[in-house]
């Protein structure tokens, strides 16, 4: 196994530099400019795999629109799964990092409105909505769109039109029209099975323009590819913003102390108020299908374990890539003293265990979206038992950040977790 290293780990740092960075000055093995230097290239490496397995996808996707059928649909869904471990562990960076939590939305935006994309059942899904004017709007059936005083011209389906146009078309966030989650559902369909077993069952006959099922497969063929384009186009410029010079990397290592700060912001907020509460403790207290990160594909199960591996990621200062090779360096734990490294290592070990008591459930045949179904007291109480995990480990964060002298960490909360009462 190869390893790339960023950074020596044994320099101590002296109280003076200490002091100024505003972090602790005991004995430590790295400096915060090892940290967050090993930080910025572990993100770099994250988004980069990112990228090359999304442009597996596209090629995926291109194969299946080119030669629809189900050996080709099952390989554009393997290809979307695989890519989906790597990005999800760069989620830590979106808190704490303005310049990919502005970006991210694009990419990794849910729930999202699928009336709006393409046909779906409406028996389960309504016909229409108060809140949202597009939310059966059906872009790959219509070349316009006229709602609420507001006409699209949709007739050529092309990556401008989904990321400029459609996407939170009239302010809406649920009108999801770019990314992961997109294109899952248009692989997948809609996962009409609720809290029982299978995931959505999408013919890859819709994609088949010789024998077309539900109508528009050129246009959902030319959604999908657009939509798999952009994707490759939006992660090759985040991959830029990590590269030397780029401006997301500059703007933790040009000031350390910004940059351990967005480090655990970005852990502590992934933990507790995204993570723990707004994709597991809402779904599980309203045990509702619809908010699983992956309701379309049932890949939820394996979205929350990496999230949690990436959160870990940061703190080691190692990552391990799909082919096996290590980016490594000088992680959070380098700096931290003894007792609240050895805390929040082990909190983080526990995450990750209870996450895959999670996987192993689905692998098992229980997917996610059972386990948080009503009545499943195993289930849930797997569910749970990681829940507990994440907000034990938000707290080891903030005790971490105190002991760096950071007091003005800003963890995200959730009412999930905060005021339950609001969400039931």
């Amino acid at each position: 196994m190869k390893s790339m290293t960023a950074g020596g780990l044994a320099i101590v740092a002296s109280a003076a530099m200490g002091a100024a960075m505003g972090v602790a000055t005991t004995a430590q093995a790295a400096t915060p400019e090892e940290v967050v230097k090993t930080y910025a290239d572990i993100a770099l490496a994250e988004y980069q795999d990112s990228l090359a397995t999304a442009k597996q996808l596209q090629t995926a996707i291109a194969a299946l629109i080119s030669a629809p059928s189900e050996t080709t649909l099952t390989a554009a869904k393997q290809a979307w799964i695989a890519a989906r471990a790597p990005y999800q562990q760069t989620e830590v960076y979106r808190f704490g990092n303005a310049i990919v939590d502005d970006w991210e939305g694009k990419v990794n935006a849910w729930p999202l409105d699928e009336g709006l994309i393409d046909y779906v059942n409406r028996d389960s899904y309504g016909e229409s909505s108060d809140e949202n004017p597009f939310y059966a709007a059906n872009v790959i059936a219509n070349t316009s769109l006229t709602v609420g005083g507001t006409t699209v011209d949709t007739t050529e389906i092309t990556p401008e039109l989904l990321g400029e146009t459609l996407h939170e078309i009239d302010g809406v966030e649920a009108n999801v029209a770019t990314g992961y989650h997109a294109i899952e559902f248009l692989l997948w369909g809609q996962d009409l099975n609720g809290t029982g077993p299978g995931a959505g069952a999408r013919p890859a006959s819709d994609f088949d323009v010789a024998n077309c099922t539900n109508g528009n497969c050129d246009r959902r063929g030319a959604y999908l590819q657009a939509a798999a384009d952009l994707l490759v186009s939006d992660l090759t410029w985040m991959v830029g913003q990590w590269e030397d010079g780029g401006d997301a990397r500059e703007a933790v290592v040009s000031d350390p102390a910004a940059g351990i700060s967005a480090l655990l912001t970005g852990m502590g907020s992934l933990s507790y108020g995204e993570l723990a509460g707004e994709r597991m403790k809402l779904g599980l207290i309203l045990h509702d299908p619809e908010e699983e990160h992956d309701c379309f594909s049932d890949n939820t199960h394996h979205s929350h374990y990496y999230d949690a591996l990436g959160i870990r990621n940061v703190f080691l200062g190692s990552y391990t890539r799909p082919d096996g090779t290590v980016v490594s360096g000088a992680g959070l734990k380098d700096i931290l003293p003894e007792a609240e490294a050895a805390a929040l290592g082990e909190a983080l070990d526990s995450t990750v265990l209870k996450m895959q008591a999670i996987v192993d459930r689905a692998e098992g045949g229980e997917s996610y979206d059972q386990q948080i179904g009503e009545g499943n007291a195993e289930g849930n109480a797997t569910v749970q038992a990681a829940i507990d995990a994440l907000v034990a480990q938000s707290k080891e964060v903030a005790r971490a950040a105190n002991s760096l002298n950071i007091a003005d960490l800003a963890i995200e909360g959730s009412d999930s977790l905060d005021d339950p009462a609001k969400v039931q």
